[in-house]
């Protein structure tokens, strides 16, 4: 649904049939190759490497290269597989999943980590953890690590945490410690774009979170709207950022094409507006008692609604 939602309307014809089929083909469990797909849709390798690198491009695609070779080895569509929803689990179920003996190794490490025993809920979290997400007992360890690391030791949101490795399919604590090294450091630009320095709040980090999961910007136009605000304003600059975020996600911005077309269409729209001759009524206004204002209480108030 994503995928009709959002990346239906750009791509050309051939880029549409060979990602969906790359879709069937993986479904199947089948394997192709590039000339395999030129030949079913009577398309040239080129035109199938140009569809493929315009997915990778954006990030529904990765491809993978043999050493020495300029055609990939593997094309996999990035889609959901599984589904993350956490089951109700009943007590029986609980009792047996105590009563393991590489359980109770993961519940030790974890109390360790945490400094307290764990609850019934906390231990259905790490159930759900193996169960569900397919955790191995490695990655666990790391994960519980790492919130604790960040100085969070709530359940809540290191199971968030868990469910977004599980999406980006992550299965070892390698590829989690380069998932966190990578989502720290696009935290930290951001940071930087707007003018901050040091650790960041939980409200920054927050913000910079809903752009990347929720909004599912790309660090490019995250880092274009930092610089508008820059421009814009000096105060409540995540707030700013974020105000431009949230309305490009709703006009469906997805490249920085896409901001550009917004920009001239403004502009557009700006220059065929009736003009008016101002000069009278601004000697009517003048002739009126003329108030002043608190802008800066005025903006917090604006920014609180």
């Amino acid at each position: 649904n994503l995928f009709i939602d959002k990346y239906m309307n750009d791509p050309n014809d051939a880029q549409l049939k060979i990602y969906l089929y790359l879709l069937r083909m993986m479904n199947a469990g089948l394997t192709t190759s590039v000339s395999d797909i030129a030949d079913k849709f009577n398309h040239t390798e080129k035109d199938v490497m140009r569809s493929l690198k315009y997915w990778e491009k954006n990030q529904l695609l990765s491809l993978e290269y043999d050493e020495g070779r300029s055609i990939p080895a593997k094309a996999e569509p990035l889609i959901e597989k599984n589904d993350f929803s956490k089951p109700v689990y009943t007590l029986d179920q609980l009792k047996e999943f105590k009563n393991n003996e590489e359980t109770a190794q993961i519940i030790f490490v974890a109390e360790q980590y945490l400094g307290k025993p764990l609850s019934p809920s906390e231990i259905k979290t790490i159930l759900f953890f193996t169960d569900r997400l397919k955790f191995s007992e490695d990655l666990i360890d790391y994960l519980i690590q790492y919130c604790v690391g960040k100085g969070k030791k709530d359940f809540r949101y290191i199971e968030k945490v868990a469910i977004s490795w599980a999406e980006e399919g992550i299965t070892t604590p390698a590829q989690a410690a380069k998932a966190a090294s990578k989502y720290d450091k696009i935290v930290y630009d951001i940071m930087k774009a707007l003018g901050k320095t040091g650790v960041p709040t939980k409200a920054e980090a927050d913000f910079a979170l809903k752009w990347i999961n929720e909004l599912g910007f790309t660090k490019d136009i995250i880092l274009e709207a930092c610089s508008r605000t820059v421009m814009a304003t000096d105060k409540h600059r995540f707030e700013y950022a974020d105000s431009i975020l949230v309305n490009w996600h709703k006009k469906q911005v997805h490249h920085k094409k896409d901001i550009q077309n917004l920009d001239e269409a403004y502009a557009k729209s700006k220059n065929s507006a009736p003009k008016f001759n101002s000069a009278p009524a601004a000697r009517a206004f003048n002739q009126f008692p003329q108030r002043s204002y608190d802008f800066d209480a005025l903006e917090k108030e604006i920014l609180s609604n």
